[in-house]
């Protein structure tokens, strides 16, 4: 292709909206251009790189023998009701009435239309097992869209779904896909590594997301120092400090207007982990009262896990009428009826301060053993940094990370609440065992130009680049030059995707220009080299640069190809 007949948009300055990095070089690469908040038109390059990356994802995917679909994006309510999907989505699902005024979506996954697919197709334990997959857009109703396609509306996405007769085949169907998994990631030439996920509105047994670090991602993720350890923060588990206080009998305090923790601590001299949290959460109308040390802070992800959907904190007024105290002075010491929940980190301690039940007072000296019944201790704290490994005596770290691909095992989720099921080799009815799949696109393209960008602008490898090399003839008004660059180009068209940068600008818009889109090889043609009868090879990614005779072009090209 020649560059002035494509249109590429370059631009010299940052835009200001533009924070992290590849939403910053995706603009003045003219990769994507802005339409709305967290909606995109992909411009000819930032296209090419995605149908490059569709292309290994296909590949990959039809390795595992996966068949492509492709399913409707509008999806009525009645199958997401059916699965309670409907409501649990909230204001994330872009929502729309037909002319007939029934209720419809746009689908932000397709669990729901998969398995009422199956129900009406699957009859027989001989048509399983099956992996259906599509790459399609996706929509979301982001609160806070940012960074450009790593936190849009509307996003391309492949989602692929396994169907299983039982737990044993899911999991082989699960390998599988972690196993292209990684395949894809490592053609796309990422470093990536995977954590251990919380599946939140997808459900099921087990989950793992691939990660990608980078201070643009929003995902945070927990490793360990010295060991393989790794986790996404909602999941994420590690050994706080002791606490370590002596017993005490039990003392009520007064702690005037005294609500918050670091308030309670600085009043009475204490650290902030010799308090005890108190919180009160609704589930459905029953309460439940969570217990946590007041220098950790709630994962209500973990919560969820443990105790299930349909949580919520109490209100102000609903903790009133419930324990008879205002929030900040309340206390499980003397509650009865009510099931108390204590984070792992509580067990076994004494000499705790907590809120006492009434305005204005705490007590101190409480005893978990002696003064309370804990029905359940659980995981439910948010680890930090300078936690103790579980695994070994590392050190826990906290970093940032784009997730470019989960995985979930569904188990019996969706096929039970649906009834999709299948008649075994005795004609008994059993439920089809599922599960789900997902790669964002887009996001491995600006995941790709977080991690390996340079001060002078993209630096694509070579599977998923726009073009393969850029021949870059510095003079176009020089007979030489032109010719050679013609011929090259003629010449290696069969064997790469070339981009022919044929406009009439200084030689330093052009190197400006071909550093900023990227493109992994250049040969630079210009009269200096031309006197010695030598064209110039660059590597984008190395910056490493040869000088070869126009016949031996290829041949250098090959080798450098193959040695990366």
């Amino acid at each position: 292709m020649r560059w002035s007949k494509l249109f590429i948009p370059t631009l010299k300055e940052t835009p200001a909206e533009a924070e992290v990095k590849s939403h910053q070089l995706a603009l003045k690469a003219g990769l994507i251009r802005p339409l709305a908040s967290g909606v995109y038109s992909i411009l000819p390059l930032g296209w090419k790189v995605l149908k490059r990356i569709e292309g290994i994802i296909r590949e990959e995917m039809e390795r595992i023998g996966a068949q492509e679909f492709f399913l409707p994006a509008l999806s009525t309510r009645e199958l997401w009701t059916e699965t309670g999907r409907w409501k649990d989505y909230g204001e994330d699902m872009f929502r729309l009435k037909d002319r007939k005024d029934r209720d419809l979506c746009l689908a932000p996954t397709h669990e729901e239309v998969i398995t009422d697919l199956a129900r009406k197709e699957i009859r027989s334990y001989r048509n399983l097992p099956q992996i259906w997959y599509q790459i399609q857009m996706k929509f979301r109703d982001e609160p806070r869209p940012r960074s450009a396609l790593l936190r849009a509306r509307e996003f391309i996405m492949k989602d692929s779904y396994s169907l299983d007769r039982d737990e044993e085949g899911l999991d082989r169907s699960y390998t599988l896909h972690v196993e292209a998994y990684k395949r894809i990631f490592t053609r796309c030439g990422l470093e990536f590594f995977t954590v251990g996920a919380f599946s939140g509105l997808m459900g099921g047994s087990a989950s793992e997301e691939f990660m990608v670090l980078s201070p643009a991602g929003e995902d945070e993720v927990v490793l360990c120092d010295k060991c393989s350890y790794r986790a996404n923060l909602d999941v994420a588990v590690g050994v706080p400090s002791p606490i370590g206080f002596e017993d005490q009998p039990l003392q009520e305090v007064h702690t005037p207007e005294m609500k918050r923790v670091e308030e309670v601590a600085g009043f009475l001299k204490v650290e902030p982990k010799q308090l005890m949290k108190s919180l009160l959460y609704i589930q459905d109308k029953t309460p439940i009262f969570i217990l946590l040390r007041g220098d950790h802070e709630l994962k209500e992800a973990k919560l969820t896990a443990h105790i299930g959907g349909n949580l919520r904190p109490a209100t102000p007024e609903e903790v009133l009428k419930r324990i008879g105290a205002e929030i900040g002075f309340i206390g499980p010491v003397g509650v009865e009826g009510i099931h108390i929940v204590a984070d792992l980190a509580l067990k076994g301690e004494k000499g705790l301060i907590t809120g006492a039940n009434r305005k204005d007072y705490h007590v101190r000296g409480v005893n978990l053993e002696r003064d309370l019944y804990v029905d359940e201790f659980q995981d439910l704290r948010q680890v930090v940094e300078g936690d103790t490994c579980l695994e070994c005596e590392g050190r826990i770290k906290i970093e940032k990370a784009i997730e470019v691909g989960h995985t979930f095992k569904l188990g019996k989720k969706f096929s039970k609440v649906m009834k999709a099921t299948y008649a075994d080799e005795k004609g008994k009815e059993r439920l089809i065992v599922m599960g789900s799949y997902g790669i964002g696109l887009e996001r491995i393209m600006f995941a790709t130009i977080e991690q390996k960008a340079d001060g002078d602008g993209i630096v694509w490898p070579l599977s998923i680049a726009p073009y393969d090399l850029l021949i870059l003839p510095l003079n176009v008004n020089h007979s030489e030059t032109v010719e050679i660059g013609e011929n090259l180009y003629q010449e290696l068209s069969s064997h790469y995707k070339i981009l022919y940068d044929d406009r009439d600008v200084r030689a330093g818009e052009k190197f400006k220009d071909g550093d900023l889109i990227g493109i992994p090889l250049r040969i630079t043609i210009g009269e200096r080299n031309l006197k010695d009868g030598n064209v110039e090879i660059r590597v984008r990614s190395t910056k490493e640069v040869f000088t070869v005779k126009p016949e031996e072009v290829r041949e250098k090209l090959k080798r450098i190809v193959n040695s990366e």
